[in-house]
């Protein structure tokens, strides 16, 4: 049996429940779990490198506060309760820039403290997965996140970034060449990139993900909501590739759609 984890980004307190509704109800239809990383309280002036807006805030308007948390959205969060085939992870705290990037150890353990009661405070269970913005961590937020979290699901690992205690097993990872590992009672996942995204070509996006899903026994397919309603309007493109991915998903007995709580069974 190979398993695939559906991730989905930057659900957050400016998200319409129509967008999501849009994208995931055959996969909800179908018991596939999906996994959305909830930025617990968003900074609504995060801007990209480019000095562009995050494109998961395209929904702003007037002049809100420069954080929301995301029990603001009543609608959003009472959708997300009445549909159970969504699972809340942890995304950072506040998603500003490269966020836990290069925090020290203290400051990451406050941000991932704060997320926790956040999404617990709008009603959601506590956070297991944790995920952090534009997958980036420092060697202090690895410490903390392990220490939190039964999952850290991120792009990948470098060992310069690793707490040194880690170091021997990241050794015995680079030499078996597995894309996860564990620490203590913490899996570490990593994924092949975004297949589901704007920047591929849409025809070619469910190939790649056949490909790679038949040569690995566990993949985390990593998409982002907002990147199938560029400035509010539909990629129609991009949804049908999502929508087929959902269909041969089903159609493959060898394969089954997982959420991070059930990984141990992936991992064995």
């Amino acid at each position: 049996m190979r398993y695939v984890i559906l991730r989905d980004d930057d659900t957050n307190a400016l998200t319409p429940p129509s967008c999501l509704e849009t994208l995931y109800r055959p996969f909800l239809d179908r018991g596939f779990p999906v996994n959305l990383a909830v930025i617990p309280e968003v900074d609504v002036n995060t801007r990209m490198e480019n000095g562009m807006p995050e494109g998961y805030l395209f929904a702003r308007n007037g002049s809100p506060p420069d954080k929301m948390a995301v029990g603001y959205n009543a609608p959003l969060v009472n959708y997300l309760k009445a549909n159970p085939g969504f699972h809340a992870l942890q995304h950072g705290c506040h998603h500003d820039f490269l966020e836990f990037n290069s925090l020290p150890r203290e400051a990451a353990a406050a941000r991932m403290d704060r997320g926790a009661k956040m999404l617990m405070d709008a009603g959601f269970p506590k956070p297991k997965t944790f995920v952090a913005p534009y997958d980036k961590l420092s060697r202090g937020s690895l410490s903390e996140a392990a220490a939190r979290f039964g999952v850290l699901s991120t792009g990948w690992f470098e060992l310069r970034r690793l707490p040194f205690l880690w170091w021997p097993k990241f050794a015995v990872k680079k030499l078996r060449q597995t894309d996860h590992w564990r620490i203590r009672r913490t899996s570490l996942l990593t994924h092949p990139g975004c297949f589901l995204s704007r920047n591929r070509v849409p025809k070619e996006i469910v190939s790649a993900i056949v490909r790679h899903v038949e040569s690995h026994q566990l993949t985390v397919l990593v998409t982002h909501w907002w990147e199938y309603f560029q400035d509010g309007q539909r990629n129609e493109p991009l949804i049908e590739a999502l929508h087929e991915t959902c269909a041969w998903l089903a159609q493959r007995r060898d394969v089954k759609v997982i959420s991070f709580e059930d990984v141990g069974t992936a991992m064995g």
